[in-house]
């Protein structure tokens, strides 16, 4: 059931929002000429790494040049970075991910291999599922550039102030996932980046 309301459901998105999602491509791409997507590793169900698709909010190997915290006062960030983020457009591509298997519409949120290599035992439980593009972590944590912003140290505010609580959360999805609470999180979800 869940499987195929991801396909559905994704199918659906790409193909309704595809008007929108081409607009944003074309400004992502006249800001600097760089490439549309960001395709970072993420660590999938059962440990399989896959590449995610998410609209390009950094400048052009952002990822050699600083670390995997991004702060709203990051100065790799991009002028069009604050409208997606701020909506959570950039995740929009990630309905291609769902619609290939390697992720789901609700899910403990992907990790990078180096977060994921530091996962206990009990954490591991996190990669029993598909990740998803929201959870109750998600919902919690709508806005973690903000948390970050003038840190010295984001990686350490990160570890220490957000991945405590986003564990948490991660495993009390797992142990309590059911079709109601996906379609709850869901609802939450669009409520919280919805302008009223």
């Amino acid at each position: 059931m869940k499987r195929l309301f991801d396909i559905v459901f994704s199918l659906l998105g790409l193909i309704i929002l595809s008007p929108f999602i081409l607009v944003l491509a074309i400004l992502i791409k006249e800001e600097d000429g760089g490439s549309i997507f960001y395709r970072g590793v993420r660590v999938g169900r059962h440990g399989k790494p896959f590449r995610i698709f998410k609209f390009r909010t950094m400048v052009v190997d952002a990822e050699n040049i600083g670390g995997p915290s991004t702060a709203d006062d990051d100065p790799r960030i991009t002028k069009i970075w604050k409208f997606l983020r701020k909506y959570k457009l950039d995740e929009l591509p990630q309905l291609i991910n769902v619609l290939k298997g390697e992720m789901s519409l609700v899910g403990p949120r992907s990790e990078v291999p180096h977060y994921v290599n530091m996962f206990t035992e009990e954490e591991k439980a996190i990669l029993s599922v598909r990740p998803g593009i929201t959870d109750w972590a998600s919902i919690w944590n709508s806005d973690e550039g903000a948390i970050l912003a003038g840190s010295l140290d984001p990686e350490k505010t990160y570890m220490e102030k957000i991945r405590p609580e986003k564990i948490r959360l991660q495993l009390k999805y797992v142990r309590e996932r059911s079709f109601f609470i996906d379609l709850k999180i869901i609802f939450q979800t669009l409520r919280a980046i919805i302008p009223s």
